[in-house]
């Protein structure tokens, strides 16, 4: 390539630097549009590309630059984001579950609905509506789709061409030949060949002539062949194995040791008195507790043969012979090891002792409080109509949500970037924008699902649009809510209002904009709903019942009885077994749902009313009227902690 630049002096190379990429870029594109088999292999094409002159010749033999000289140091791909972090596995394994790996935090990376996985139909929607759907690859290590740049194509055009896909490579380098294959007169090594190479080896000799020597004098002597003894064993049996004799021996039990009541001069105390005796006659022989009546004789020899001998034997030898017999491992144990060792509380920590951080900037009383998956963020509403979301660890306020009335509850959606909160009879459902960037799309996409008003029975929706604040979504209801409830997989919203007698419960699905009412008629004043964590059960609290409904078969499966007086909250474990009821008579009840109907443990440690329970890793929380803060260890002990 010959190469002169304006205002400069000219340099003639048979490899000269390269032009600028975009400059080369414009030069193949030129250089492409003629042919190299006309013939032409001396011809020259002046290009000018902004005032650079380039002379590039038109022949197979000459390349634009060497190989090498293309860098893709400046590639990004390298710095791109690795969510997923399960390594090099296959991805089929998570073909069933609804998250496809954990990121570094340990989170679960939720699988995103994506038009390449869908069916047929999807994929026609999809490649009429998108533009790029043509160079759209899907990322399932990331559960995202990816579009190919202009560069990549290039690349997978020039593949597809059977070329290389590299500019500046030439397949036709000459051969640059390292060894000769001429035979050279003066080779580097000659050395003759050694002379232990023909002779026998002296170390060997020495070594079989210690052998010899063994063998004659006798210490190495051959094995012989020890004849088996012949094995008898019965020619009848379907077994080819020989049987081994009685291998399942089990000793007959003892017979028990004799008492006073059979000695020949019993104590005054076991000798019958005339109304047993006659007790003792009329009753039926199956039904007597023993076979005789104790006697008393001056001396052993005056007593006579036992008439029962032969007839107690005889029973003996039935019960060996009819009744089966099993051997017990006895277990020697000390029953004070089975007694659980209460630790000391000195040993429990850390458990709350002291204030950590303090979350002051509520300008009134603060009625509800829920934080995410993590515990990172909080989220909190009260009296103040202010809905705030905090930092946990230092307790700085993140971002503050107007809201038109008292906020009585809130809750932090597990799976998705969702925040419900209930304001009088409104509930409003906003992204608050924190956390892993696919799940805030994910959620983004899932609430921009509703764009019209949408009336159904006892509630209506509306949208919001991509409200500054986060706001997307508002579901009005005809009474106000009292509490609310997310399922585990994200997508459902149960809904409590205690002044409702017509509709009380309400199950709102979020990703399909629906309501459904799951009772027609309440039994009693319902308190608060809960969903199972893993089983498709709904619990419902009333004021003396925790009813239990089963959602599939839409039946009531047990009715749990509190024995109390008005219950006002509950909590169920994570891993669902265990549930906990507080009520206003300052009364803890425990269920263990695989025992009774009937409360396992109550407690009465609180001395006001209980206003709300959880559980914390296992830990039972209460929280009573005087702003005091229970921690109990649900065990087979109960201790309390603070």
């Amino acid at each position: 390539v010959s190469t002169q630049s304006t205002g400069s002096s000219g340099i003639n190379a048979e490899y000269g630097e390269p032009p600028p990429i975009s400059a080369l870029d414009t030069a193949l594109d030129t250089v492409e549009h003629f042919s190299l088999e006309s013939g032409s292999e001396s011809e020259e094409e002046d290009l000018d590309f902004g005032g650079d002159e380039f002379r590039v010749p038109l022949s197979a033999e000459n390349t634009l630059f060497r190989p090498g000289d293309y860098n893709d140091s400046d590639c990004s791909s390298d710095e791109e984001e690795i969510r997923n972090r399960i390594g090099n596995i296959p991805m089929e394994w998570y073909d069933e579950y609804d998250h496809i790996g954990y990121d570094i935090h340990g989170d679960k990376v939720v699988k995103t609905k994506s038009a390449k996985d869908g069916d047929q139909l999807d994929k026609l929607l999809d490649r009429m509506d998108n533009p790029d759907f043509w160079r759209t690859v899907h990322n399932k290590r990331e559960g995202e789709d990816i579009v190919l740049p202009d560069e990549d194509m290039a690349i997978i055009e020039k593949m597809r061409s059977n070329s290389y896909p590299d500019l500046g490579y030439n397949p036709y380098e000459p051969y640059i030949d390292f060894f000769t294959n001429e035979r050279m007169d003066t080779p580097l090594v000659d050395t003759p060949e050694p002379k232990r190479r023909f002779i026998p080896s002296k170390h060997e000799h020495k070594k079989v002539m210690k052998i010899i020597r063994a063998m004659r004098n006798g210490w190495i002597k051959p094995k012989e062949d020890t004849p088996k003894k012949p094995v008898y064993f019965d020619l009848w049996t379907n077994k080819t194995e020989p049987q081994k004799h009685n291998p399942m021996h089990i000793p007959a039990p003892k017979l028990p040791l004799p008492g006073n009541e059979e000695s020949y001069n019993p104590p005054a105390e076991y000798l019958p008195s005339q109304e047993e005796r006659d007790q003792w006659e009329n009753t039926d022989e199956a039904d007597r507790s023993q076979n005789f009546l104790p006697q008393k004789y001056s001396c052993l020899r005056h007593v006579p043969a036992y008439p029962q001998l032969i007839n107690e034997k005889f029973d003996r030898c039935l019960d060996l012979y009819l009744c089966p017999r099993k051997m017990k491992m006895k277990l020697n144990m000390n029953p004070d090891d089975l007694l659980p060792k209460l630790p000391k509380p000195k040993d429990l920590k850390p458990f709350p002792s002291t204030k950590a951080v303090k979350f002051s900037d509520h300008e009134g009383h603060v009625y509800s409080i829920d934080s995410n998956k993590s515990g990172e963020f909080i989220v909190s509403g009260g009296e103040d109509k202010m809905l705030r979301i905090w930092e946990s660890s230092t307790g700085r306020v993140l971002s503050k949500i107007a809201l038109p009335d008292t906020i009585t509850s809130v809750k932090w959606n597990k799976v998705h970037s969702m925040v419900a909160a209930a304001c009088g009879d409104t509930v409003y459902i906003l992204n608050p924008g924190l956390g892993d960037r696919v799940v805030l799309e994910s959620t983004n996409k899932l609430l921009q699902g509703l764009t019209d008003i949408q009336e159904v029975e006892h509630c209506r929706w509306f949208p919001l649009g991509n409200d500054k604040d986060g706001l997307r979504t508002k579901i009005v209801h005809n009474s106000n809510v009292s509490n609310l409830t997310w399922h585990n997989n994200g997508n459902y919203l149960a809904v409590t209002m205690r002044d409702s007698q017509s509709c009380p419960v309400l199950i709102h699905n979020v990703a399909k904009h629906s309501s459904q009412k799951p009772f027609n008629k309440s039994k009693g004043q319902i308190q608060q709903v809960e969903f199972h964590p893993s089983k498709p059960f709904f619990y419902v609290l009333s004021q003396r019942y925790v009813r239990v409904y089963n959602l599939v078969k839409q039946a009531m499966v047990r009715k749990l009885i509190c024995s109390v007086k008005w219950a006002s909250c509950m909590a169920i474990h994570p891993k669902g077994d265990n549930l906990i009821v507080g009520s206003y008579d300052k009364t803890l009840v425990w269920f263990d749902m695989d025992l009774s109907v009937k409360p396992y443990k109550s407690l009465a440690q609180h001395k006001k009313a209980i206003r709300d329970v959880s559980f914390i890793r296992g830990i039972l929380s209460t929280l009573q009227v005087q702003m005091i803060v229970r921690l109990l260890l649900p065990t087979v002990w109960f201790i309390m902690i603070s």
